[in-house]
């Protein structure tokens, strides 16, 4: 799970440039807004998949499932990320599950950054994790 906070204006939509009906920089909470709710699934995720690529030492794992969710709060201006990722061996997904809410977060602040540059991504870190050498782990726990 992680987080970014935007500034109110750009949380507002408020950009410098307005961009035409139909452009994908016309809402740029396009990934994390859906009405009153504030909840929205992502149905594709480059994050997860591409870890290996990404991460030195970290090996190719066939993933059985992954799910980006994105939870907005309109009061304090904050985009929540949570990944959830799975496979069926004896490995860990943590670093993908990881990798995923930061791909996540950084397509939200590239599509509020002409609105706020100043944004802040924080709060990376894992909540639960089952399985794999080490066994679980719940935070806080």
């Amino acid at each position: 799970m992680s987080a970014t906070r935007p500034s109110p204006a750009a949380w507002r939509g408020q950009r410098p440039h307005p961009h035409e009906a139909g452009d994908a920089r016309a809402d740029p909470l396009r990934l994390a807004r859906k009405g009153d709710a504030g909840h929205r699934p992502h149905r594709r995720d480059p994050g997860a998949k591409r870890t290996a690529d990404l991460i030195p030492l970290c090996h190719p794992i066939p993933l059985t499932r992954v799910a980006v969710e994105f939870d907005t709060d309109a009061a304090a201006s904050t985009v929540t990320c949570t990944a959830r990722v799975e496979c069926e061996g004896r490995t860990g997904v943590e670093m993908e599950a990881l990798t995923a809410v930061q791909v996540g977060l950084l397509t939200v602040y590239d599509m509020l950054k002409a609105a706020d540059r100043g944004m802040v991504i924080e709060e990376v870190r894992v909540l639960e994790k089952h399985g794999g050498k080490s066994g679980s782990f719940v935070a806080g726990a």
